[in-house]
């Protein structure tokens, strides 16, 4: 091949420039004779200034015929050599001229742009083998497709096939086969640069047949899209038959809707104002033509009317102890909420012995508590208990007062609220329904949802709640209705009076066990293919996991390590290691790697100046380390430790109490004239706030300017007044047994909390010795002793002087 293509070269002859004429959306061929339309600039000038004896011109076609005004590098490397045989003016100061192709031609290089383009070009020859029968073939091949895409190709004849039959040259047929059809500019053009003869002919006929499937499966597309067109049209005059034959039977869809629409309405069982209501749009509805769009937003309403249990209800469990076997099944620990369900089912047992007409009112109760206590879990197992169903709606982000009444009809697309569309969904008109997260309900320009809901949560109003789409009014104080929030203060207040707030103060770590054993580990075996043959959770084990990888006070964490445990278990029995494993504390430390948490250990150093206190926190409680130091000053006192402002009020306090008791303390009285006083309160990059570390704060403060060191084992916590009282705080659970677990021996406690120690497990308890102060002296005596009796031995020794 490369001497063949060698010696082609050797024998084309350089010839001078030709003006060249870019073509836009056409390829010519040697022998074709075209019209083409002449309306550029250049183009024009070129036809102005061509030589009138041989009118010969290179014809080129564009690699993108969108660009107005081409470069050389937008045009393609080969094109034809063309006599212009006739040029004629146009009307629009255009021009058109017949132009008849001569010859392949490379275009060797421009040696112009303006006013048009000219370039030297150099004439190619096409080359094939001679007497090769495998091309004849091939042009055999070449008309016999051209005839099969005659048949099926609008804008060829029978004339275009008898013209090809004509040409011998196998290279003529092909240029004159493909430019008869409308394919791509890139197709033509590649058929016009290959020089081989043979693959010429074979690409044509490749073209010429993708052509003809194209065609094919465009009528085929076309006969299908007809078909379906010919099968509604069909459909819709055998409908519009069926309509007429019905309407002269009086069944048409309108009477029938109608008549099925009134069944349904009596069948409600709705209040009075609401089937009057109902009846009065059946009537409307009947009077409004079923093509009109107000026809179906009038059906839609009676259906919402007619869909709703205004007469509905579930009976309630009468068994009140087997409404507590379920409540316990299902949860550990919880007595108080417990306790307020069952007596709820006690009084409703008994009001309907005596007065089985008059209805009792569910209660509004609101569960607050942090995550992953069971707020909602438990709503689910109230349900059970009673016999009820149960429906959810979160609140949380609800920013729209639509959201809770509804819109008016008046808007297209309009439904009626969440509360009503929630009581649809349960069928009943007395389930139980939880209003998670009530305190992340927003407010903005469209209305503020937690107004909404006073209605519905008021025992008096909603007996007649209104929905803005019902415009009647349906009864929800059978509704038991319990809302859940993670912070009781984010509750408007109007809203909160409304409810009957349990709180749940988080698991303890011996809650947590049971929970864990009774129904985390089972669950999570379960869960992850694994059966209680397989593997088993030691008791120390879930104490490591409680106490050194979660930090929380519900059990969500909690269980999701147990889970990965388990899927670790489920791992080394699927590979053959273990046939039955006993995870054990060790083996927990082995899955799930270095602790991510630690304890405090209660022993700290013997200095002066530092105490252990006790703080409530999300995660349940824990104990927490106020420093105090002194250094030459003016009296100044400083606190950090992330401190809040009520908190840093407890520290002044404190320390105005001192300043004003130096003569029972044994403290110089201008003490302060030149010493500061730093209290710093570690895990600074936690904030922390409230009074209950008054007590720890001077107590602190006293043991530094004593110089005597707290007794060890001791944690204190109360808030402290300037009069040296010892005022309650809350939290006392989780404060006692974070303090157990931390290993303290003796807790100070306000003498007003001591009937808190009721909700403390026994054996927390008995492990610890709790001492009760009314003041501040009080927690002294426990905590430094020494200070009270150096002040005793001072007292007695001016008695003797004074003897």
């Amino acid at each position: 091949m490369s001497d063949t293509k060698e010696y082609q070269e050797k024998n084309v002859e350089e010839s001078s420039s030709f003006p060249v004429m870019p073509l836009r959306n056409t390829v010519l061929f040697p022998q074709q004779v075209i019209p083409i339309y002449i309306g550029r600039e250049k183009s024009l000038k070129l036809i102005g200034d061509i030589d009138s004896k041989s009118k010969q011109i290179v014809v080129v076609a564009q690699e993108d015929g969108s660009i107005e005004d081409p470069k050389t590098e937008d045009l393609y490397e080969f094109g034809t050599l063309a006599v212009v045989l006739k040029v004629f003016d146009m009307p629009d100061n255009s021009k058109s001229a017949i132009v008849q192709g001569i010859r392949r031609v490379k275009i060797l290089k421009y040696v112009s742009e303006a006013p048009y383009h000219r370039a030297i070009v150099r004439a190619v020859e096409s080359h094939s083998r001679e007497n090769d029968l495998e091309l004849d073939a091939l042009m055999n091949n070449l008309r016999q497709t051209f005839a099969e895409l005659v048949q099926v190709a609008p804008n060829l004849t029978e004339e275009h096939t008898g013209m090809l039959s004509n040409i011998q040259k196998p290279s003529r047929l092909a240029d004159r086969a493909i430019s008869l059809i409308t394919v791509s500019n890139r197709e033509k053009q590649s058929i016009l640069e290959e020089l081989d003869i043979k693959k010429r002919v074979e690409a044509a006929i490749s073209i010429l047949t993708r052509e003809i499937q194209r065609i094919k499966l465009g009528e085929e597309i076309q006969t299908e899209v007809q078909d379906e067109i010919a099968k509604s049209q069909r459909e819709y005059y055998l409908r519009e038959q069926m309509k007429a034959i019905k309407r002269e039977l009086g069944e048409d869809e309108g009477t029938v809707e109608l008549k099925e629409l009134e069944e349904r309405i009596k069948a409600a069982e709705l209040t009075e104002e609401a089937r009057k209501v109902a009846l009065k749009e059946l009537d409307r509805l009947s009077k409004i033509p079923t093509q009109s769009p107000e026809y179906s937003v009038s059906r839609t309403y009676i259906e919402w009317l007619a869909d709703l249990p205004w007469s509905k209800s579930t009976e309630d469990r009468i068994d009140v102890k087997e409404a507590f076997r379920i409540l316990d099944e299902d949860h550990y620990g919880l007595d108080k909420v417990k306790e307020r369900v069952l007596e709820y089912l006690a009084v409703r047992d008994l009001k309907q012995r005596r007065d089985p007409g008059k209805p009792v009112r569910g209660p509004i109760l609101c569960f607050a508590g942090p995550p992953g206590v069971g707020k909602t879990s438990l709503g689910k197992s109230i349900a059970r208990a009673m016999g009820r169903e149960f429906v959810r709606m979160s609140l949380g982000g609800v920013r729209d007062e639509a959201e809770i009444r509804g819109h008016r009809r008046t808007y297209i697309g309009a439904l009626p609220g969440r509360i009503i569309q929630s009581i649809k969904k349960a069928g009943t008109n007395n389930p139980v329904f939880m209003l998670d997260e009530i305190d992340k309900l927003g407010s903005d320009f469209r209305g503020d949802p937690s107004s909404a809901m006073l209605e519905v949560l008021d025992p008096e109003q909603n007996n007649s709640f209104s929905d803005h789409y019902l415009e009647v009014d349906f009864d929800l104080s059978n509704v038991m209705f319990i809302s859940t929030a993670n912070y009781r203060d984010a509750i408007p207040p109007a809203l909160r009076d409304r409810m009957e707030i349990l709180d749940f103060s988080g698991y303890i770590e011996d809650e947590k066990i049971k929970i864990a054993q009774r129904h985390l580990v089972p669950k999570q075996i379960k869960e992850n293919g694994l059966t209680k043959s397989d593997v088993s959770l030691q008791e120390d084990a879930l104490k490591e996991l409680i106490r050194s990888y979660t930090r929380e006070a519900g059990v969500r964490n909690l269980e999701r390590e147990i889970a990965n445990v388990l899927r670790k278990v489920a791992r080394d029995i699927v590979e053959g290691r273990r046939k039955k494993v006993r995870v054990t504390k060790k083996k927990v430390n082995e899955y799930l790697g270095a602790p991510r948490f630690y304890s405090e250990i209660a022993e700290r150093t013997e200095k002066p100046g530092v105490v252990t206190g006790l703080a409530w926190t999300a995660a349940g409680g824990d104990i927490l380390f106020i420093e105090a130091s002194k250094m030459p000053g003016k009296g100044r006192l400083t606190l950090t430790g992330q401190l809040g402002d009520v908190m840093k009020e407890s520290a002044t306090a404190a320390l105005s109490y001192v300043r004003s008791h130096t003569d029972i303390l044994g403290i110089p009285e201008d003490f302060h004239e030149h010493t500061d006083i730093h209290v710093h309160v570690p895990a600074g990059a936690i904030p922390k706030d409230g009074p209950s570390a008054g007590v720890s704060m001077y107590t602190a403060m006293v043991s530094l300017l004593t110089g005597k060191p707290v007794v060890n084992g001791v944690a204190m916590t109360g808030e402290i007044t300037l009069r040296g009282n010892v005022l309650p705080i809350g939290g006392v659970k989780e404060k006692v047994t974070a303090a157990h677990r931390a290993g303290i021996k003796i807790i100070i406690l306000p003498d007003h909390n001591r009937k808190d120690l009721e909700e403390i497990p026994d054996h927390i308890k008995k492990d610890l010795t709790f001492h009760f102060a009314k003041e501040i002296m009080q927690v002294i005596e426990v905590a430094i002793p020494e200070v009270v009796s150096d002040l005793k031995k001072k007292t007695r020794k001016k008695a003797v002087k004074r003897k």
